[in-house]
């Protein structure tokens, strides 16, 4: 039984996690003979650590969004690939992933966020692991953190990115996969044959992120006084989900915290556009669903650089606080000359990208053939009386 290890990162449901469980799930429908494992790191060290970072990471956002934005251009994402702050990152983790990945004695790991994989390959670069890596990156720009020497493959989602690793991290063409950021298989196509013309009642479905973040009372005061039904996702805002019941409002609908894709991808196939913050999964999705996309806030950091990505593509339609949301989203959606024209260019990204669970695929099945080559030459070998291969294979021998 070959094992791939799964490295996303803190404990809550987020991007890192729902591409995971992606992969996961189309690795398993292709094959009986892959055993996938998903590991937070942080919680492996201490459950306690990770719910105190967590917590922390959280409250940060909602205290003060301005010096978090600072601190991660500071340290996350700077104009300086090359430089490395995290020194200290080392002598506290590094010993533990190594520890982590002796013990689950993987085939394969394949690393959802940036802060497993730098870890991972350290100990590549420093010959302490010779396991094949796979990075999946989850938002639409990669940042400082992520490991990129010792890497095998780097799944990227969006083909700026694939330049900028092959230019600035060298990183040769065939060992990057343009196939976007992942997103479930049962999230199937949904293509409008023409723009929303002459249509009387909309659907817009509203996303907060799945802990319900971002200020969304003025939003839903406006949503009050509209012609249109909204769908509000509240995700884990228990708070938000009550306030939108107490409303008691015949087109508005609270949805709570859906853990069923299906059920998501229903949603997507009645709702005519989005309303959400650019977050990359949320984002991946409605974009393969081919719905016209408002961003009505987004997170510091991540989420802002986001943003600035999809606004240039023209990918997504920035709601301004000074002006109405509705009039905003209403212009869009009915002008059939704006929509067609993003619809066009939403076609042109998603023809850009190989299908991601596939390409996976692929890559594993093909890590695996040559570890079972590898198997026979070595044992081979051993049989002649190679004392010294015996001791090379021994401690990652799978």
């Amino acid at each position: 039984m070959n094992k791939i290890l799964f490295l996303p990162l803190f404990q809550m449901p987020s991007g890192h996690h729902h591409a995971a469980d992606a992969i996961i799930d189309g690795l398993k429908s292709r094959s009986e003979e892959i055993e996938c494992k998903k590991i937070d790191f942080l919680s492996d060290i201490s459950p306690f650590l990770e719910k105190s970072v967590a917590s922390f990471y959280l409250k940060w956002i909602k205290a003060s969004p301005k010096t978090y934005n600072l601190a991660y251009q500071r340290f996350s994402y700077t104009n300086e690939p090359d430089k490395k702050p995290y020194l200290w990152y080392e002598r506290l983790f590094l010993n533990k992933m190594e520890q982590l990945i002796i013990r689950e004695k993987p085939t394969l790991i394949i690393c959802t966020h940036g802060f497993p994989s730098y870890f991972v390959s350290r100990l590549k670069m420093k010959h302490k692991i010779n396991i094949p890596v796979i990075n999946i990156y989850t938002d639409f720009f990669i940042n400082d953190i992520w490991g990129k020497e010792g890497i095998d493959y780097h799944v990227v989602p969006n083909l700026r990115i694939k330049k900028q690793l092959e230019k600035n991290d060298r990183v040769s063409p065939e060992r990057i996969i343009c196939s976007g950021i992942p997103v479930h298989e049962v999230f199937t196509e949904k293509i409008k044959i023409s723009p929303l013309e002459n249509k009387e009642n909309y659907s817009i479905l509203v996303a907060g992120g799945s802990s319900g973040l971002g200020n969304m009372s003025e939003l839903l005061e406006e949503v009050r006084s509209s012609n249109a039904d909204f769908k509000i996702l509240c995700g884990n805002n228990g708070e938000l989900y009550e306030q939108i019941v107490n409303l008691n409002h015949e087109k508005i609908t609270p949805v709570p915290y859906l853990s069923s894709k299906q059920a998501m991808n229903k949603l997507y196939e009645e709702c005519d556009a989005i309303v959400t913050k650019p977050g990359g999964i949320t984002i991946s999705e409605a974009l393969k669903k081919h719905l016209p996309i408002f961003i009505h806030s987004s997170l510091p950091g991540q989420e802002k650089i986001n943003e600035e990505f999809l606004a240039k593509e023209g990918l997504v339609f920035l709601l301004n606080k000074e002006n109405s949301y509705i009039d905003q989203m209403m212009n869009v959606l009915e002008d059939p000359i704006l929509l067609r024209d993003y619809l066009r260019k939403v076609e042109n990204y998603n023809q850009q990208l190989e299908s991601s669970i596939q390409v996976v695929y692929s890559i594993v099945e093909k890590i695996i053939l040559e570890g079972q080559r590898s198997y026979v030459i070595a044992h081979s070998l051993k049989q002649h009386r190679f004392p010294f291969l015996k001791r090379m294979t021994s401690k990652y021998n799978h």
